[in-house]
């Protein structure tokens, strides 16, 4: 078991208010993704638990891109990984912005 951990600084806190979101299910063979809005509005926390060691610099440029593209700032995001690929990761990021994205 690899844990990561990543600290982003943000141009703006993510839209909505809702405290927090979850999507996917690492059950299946893909992972979760539990959104937290916890942090400094100019902060994003990701921290990722994974069975597949060795890909610490795939999940550096697949969550730096979210964030640039998102800027989710005020979020801790917790990930925890059942081996899904960077594109399934990309995917379950944007869905979880866009879940806090709602009022509360």
């Amino acid at each position: 078991m690899e844990t990561l951990h990543f600290r982003h600084s943000t141009q703006k806190a993510a839209s909505g208010s809702k405290p927090m979101a979850i999507t996917g299910v690492v059950a299946s063979g893909n992972l979760e993704v539990l959104l937290e809005r916890v942090l400094p509005p100019d902060a994003c926390e990701v921290a990722i638990e994974t069975p597949v060691g060795g890909y610490g610099d795939v999940w550096e440029a697949v969550v730096a891109d979210f964030v640039a593209r998102t800027q989710p700032g005020g979020l801790r995001i917790s990930i925890n990984d059942g081996g899904a690929r960077p594109d399934t990761v990309s995917l379950r990021l944007a869905q979880g912005a866009r879940l806090m994205e709602a009022s509360a």
